[in-house]
């Protein structure tokens, strides 16, 4: 019964690493959800320790099925004739498949987070050039791409705006715009308020 804990232990370790490894990718989705997008970046900070969290996630994955698919010894065998129960759902290996195929969906998460971020539809205007504005803010707090995702999603929503592209590599976010219809200064609230900062 000890390996029955230990395998279902290391599932539900696996399970929390693995969502504390997206952590900063999913908090600004849940954020936009709730509509507190201001929230976005609080867990910005352990995107350091995003390795860790795969690697831990991957052993003690690992464990789990060690423990699930290997032989049992004759005592094992010979126990497990006194309690002849069926295992339960959580302590089967369907449920473990289910949990090792959620915590590569969070592991993931950074790579499709864009699909949560509506992306408005933009008519086509002509802006004469004297209008058009071409600016490049230096934006802190950005780790992966769902960062750069909620940053341009936000953007976007403003009239005004040509294009806007956000790079958490480069940590900014340059943007496109038409001057008559919105200003810098808008721009860097929307910014500001996803929860990353604009650097003046």
């Amino acid at each position: 019964m000890n390996i029955e804990r230990s395998s279902y232990s290391a599932m539900f370790t696996g399970v929390f690493t693995a969502i504390a490894a997206s952590l900063c990718c999913i908090t600004p989705v849940l954020a936009l959800i709730a509509g507190t997008s201001g929230m976005a970046s609080t867990f910005a900070w352990l995107e350091a320790f995003r390795p860790f969290f795969i690697g831990l996630t991957v052993l003690v994955l690992g464990f789990a099925w060690y423990q699930k698919l290997k032989s049992k010894s004759q005592q094992e065998i010979d126990c497990a004739c006194e309690n002849d129960v069926k295992p339960s759902f959580l302590q089967s290996k369907r449920f473990l498949l289910f949990v090792t195929l959620f915590a590569g969906l969070m592991l993931a998460f950074p790579y499709f987070s864009g699909l949560f971020y509506a992306q408005p539809t933009k008519e086509i205007i002509y802006v004469q050039q004297d209008n058009m504005v071409d600016i490049t803010f230096t934006v802190e707090g950005m780790t992966c791409s769902g960062c750069e995702n909620h940053i341009e999603s936000e953007v976007n929503k403003l009239d005004g705006i040509v294009s806007v592209k956000a790079s958490y590599e480069k940590s900014n976010t340059t943007v496109k715009y038409d001057r008559t219809k919105v200003t810098e200064q808008r721009i860097i609230k929307a910014i500001n308020n996803t929860g990353y900062n604009v650097s003046e």
